[in-house]
């Protein structure tokens, strides 16, 4: 068997509160798990499912043990990144929701228009488009080189030079 991520959880002092923010912010659909208090999440068309591969993956919300995490308390957990058609448009979208920016939209060469966000419960996520704004606004980002191989990204600056 691969090491392919196949479910993602988020976890929420309000469930209520976070499935309204993720349904409207990135139209994704929450089902109750029978008697439960654990919701799927199902986050599109083209998602992996039981039923085979998909280029995406659903997840589930459960209620939250302990407190949130505070304003400048450190990422406890994995963070997931979403990938969405405009990052700037659902960056206002998530501060009309209760949301809050982390990390402002900016353009990352190479892999596209990125941003990391706080849902209203605390909870880090990022949000990828890959169309760049500004200068190369329209732009989309080509992940190969010129012979057509594609190359490793490195965003943050992590690899030391040689």
């Amino acid at each position: 068997m691969s090491s392919l991520v196949v479910h993602f959880e988020i976890h929420a002092s309000e469930p209520q509160r976070l499935i309204d923010f993720y349904s409207e912010l990135l139209d994704w659909r929450f089902e109750r798990y029978g008697d439960l208090e654990y919701w799927w999440i199902f986050t599109g068309e083209g998602a992996a499912s039981m039923q085979g591969p998909g280029i995406g993956i659903n997840g589930g919300l459960a209620p939250r043990e302990g407190p949130p995490p505070g304003p400048d308390a450190p990422v406890k957990g994995a963070n997931i990144v979403v990938g969405v058609d405009d990052a700037d448009a659902v960056v206002a979208r998530a501060l009309e929701l209760g949301g809050s920016v982390v990390v402002p939209a900016a353009d990352m060469e190479g892999l596209g228009r990125f941003a990391t966000l706080l849902d209203p419960d605390g909870n880090l996520f990022g949000i990828m488009a890959e169309e760049l704004a500004g200068d190369g606004a329209g732009e989309r980002i080509e992940p190969a080189d010129a012979d057509g191989v594609a190359e490793a990204a490195d965003p943050m600056g992590a690899t030391p030079e040689p």
